[in-house]
């Protein structure tokens, strides 16, 4: 059911492209030098993003940090943009081999360049939040910030532990409804 699931948002996100008005949006939120990590990624990651913000404040939420990860929970994709087969590539291992393709993704940043192309998707999903993470944070992000990119692909089962859960777990749940 979830390979459905991902085929239908595999052939939404082709032509995706971010709303102008949402992109003022996203602007108005984010400092200026998260707004360059977030203007770096890919059209149908920024659309992605600002249907995260959008979901979330259609629910009432209003906290800085939350709302900021919205937009920039996916931003170490940049550093390796990943192709639409390369995606559909990543939900296959994920499904078919889940250790495996955990164990191929982990990868310093700094070997990335010497890993096959095959490979490198993976190495892009599993480590994209720590890269993602360490960019914000030299943009300037907050503790929560960083800590939410960072652990947005954590498996929590609920959120409440602490604000930092309670945020994550609500932008966890619609990230992965999105």
């Amino acid at each position: 059911m979830r390979l459905l699931y991902r085929a239908r948002q595999f052939w939404l996100a082709l032509g995706a492209q971010p709303d102008p008005n949402e992109l003022s949006l996203a602007a108005s939120l984010l400092t200026s030098a998260q707004m360059v990590l977030f203007s770096e990624l890919q059209p149908t990651e920024q659309a992605h993003a600002l249907n995260i913000l959008s979901r979330l404040l259609d629910q009432g939420e209003t906290h800085p940090d939350l709302l900021a990860a919205a937009l920039l929970h996916d931003c170490g994709k940049q550093l390796s943009p990943l192709t639409p087969l390369e995606r559909v590539w990543i939900v296959i291992a994920q499904k078919l081999f889940p250790l495996r393709a955990r164990d191929w993704g982990r990868v310093e940043r700094e070997l990335l360049v010497r890993v096959p192309r095959w490979r490198r998707s993976l190495v892009v999903a599993e480590q994209h939040p720590a890269w993602g993470a360490e960019m914000a944070r030299q943009a300037g992000a907050s503790p929560l910030l960083e800590a939410l990119i960072r652990r947005h692909q954590e498996h929590l089962n609920n959120g409440g532990a602490n604000l930092e859960e309670e945020l994550l777990y609500k932008l966890q749940v619609v990230d992965n409804d999105s």
